[in-house]
């Protein structure tokens, strides 16, 4: 009788160290935090985490920054305007705005903005910025010259070349450039941004245990999102009025217009040229889309607008990843069609 009362203490044991055991295992979830796991499988740090050295600094004031370009300094007191032409969200979305952050798709990225209300902009969201390596990447270098060197590899100074050369403003004190950067990381990726299936999920959740390789569970991870926007500069067709509209896309090319152009020019939000969605408006476009004015479509939308002695503010351009040839058909096909109508 004792013999089975040991024997039965024993597989007790055994089993509740078992189930110990088990319930101790990591397991990822969609909500978590992708640098988070990263750094549980071993990836190097990233370079660019907030500085608690920085005094002052706060979530809320880089919140305000992003979407206002103002917020209460040291002591409650306003700061000076960051740029009296744009905010950040003037050229960037603050959520996800690609299906699958691992290609640069732009009728991908399209749809999705059709699908959640989304403006369709010139700048890459903000949204997990802070888990990209580069910025300024590709033929933004013709745009900036030199400036881009220092801004490619380091967040911190991209976000004040943004701020001086893009919204044309003042250069971020040192508070409100880490109280941006603090808000920036409200904006992280989770796994649940990327493309993960059941299996691949299990497969890292084995890993961060021990029972799968590391390695291949970071590069599995990293292959499901892009470490830089990239950016290719094309030029306008070189014969506008040859271009033709049998199979274009009405319907993309209003999206396109909406929340393109309009985000911009409608009611002359960041723009002194005011657009609207009137048979006027779409009449002037018309006109111009032949020309080499500098409201023309075609070289507002490759070339951007240059600044001018009286307004330095100015008209980013659309590279290819943000905006095909075919998506510019489109739109200038809707622009055709409305001004008849």
């Amino acid at each position: 009788m004792i013999n089975k009362l040991i024997t039965i203490c024993i597989l007790i044991t055994l089993f509740l160290a078992f189930t110990s055991f088990e319930g101790n295992k990591k397991v990822v979830i969609p909500d978590d935090k992708l640098s988070v796991v990263l750094l549980e499988l071993g990836d190097d740090k990233l370079p660019h985490y907030v500085d608690p050295n920085v005094q002052r600094y706060s979530i809320q004031a880089g919140e305000d920054l992003i979407k206002k370009g103002l917020t209460k300094g040291p002591g409650g007191v306003d700061v000076k305007q960051q740029s009296k032409h744009f905010v950040c969200t003037s050229c960037h979305n603050l959520v996800k705005e690609d299906p699958d952050l691992s290609i640069s798709d732009p009728k991908g990225r399209l749809d999705y903005a059709v699908k959640n209300d989304l403006p369709f902009l010139q700048g890459t969201t903000l949204y997990g910025a802070v888990n990209r390596l580069t910025f300024y990447n590709g033929d933004y270098y013709k745009k900036y010259g030199d400036l881009v060197i220092p801004a490619n590899d380091n967040i911190r100074n991209a976000i004040q070349l943004c701020a001086t050369e893009c919204a044309q403003g003042r250069e971020l004190d040192p508070w409100e450039l880490e109280s941006i950067l603090a808000f920036m990381w409200t904006l992280e990726l989770k796994l649940s941004d990327l493309t993960l299936s059941e299996v691949e999920y299990n497969f890292i959740s084995k890993a961060l245990n021990g029972e799968a390789d590391k390695l291949e569970a970071i590069s599995l991870l990293k292959s499901k999102y892009l470490i830089g926007s990239p950016a290719t500069f094309i030029d306008p067709p070189a014969d506008r009025k040859a271009i033709k509209f049998q199979d274009a896309n009405l319907y993309d090319g209003e999206e396109i217009f909406k929340r393109s152009c309009l985000h911009c020019h409608e009611d002359q939000r960041y723009s002194y040229l005011l657009l609207d969605d009137s048979k006027m408006t779409h009449k002037y476009l018309k006109k111009n889309a032949k020309t080499y004015h500098r409201n023309s479509i075609y070289q507002v939308i490759r070339y951007g607008v240059p600044s001018y002695q009286w307004k330095k503010s100015y008209m980013p351009n659309y590279t290819a990843e943000k905006l095909s040839n075919n998506q510019l058909n489109n739109l200038r096909a809707y622009i055709e069609y409305k001004a008849t109508k």
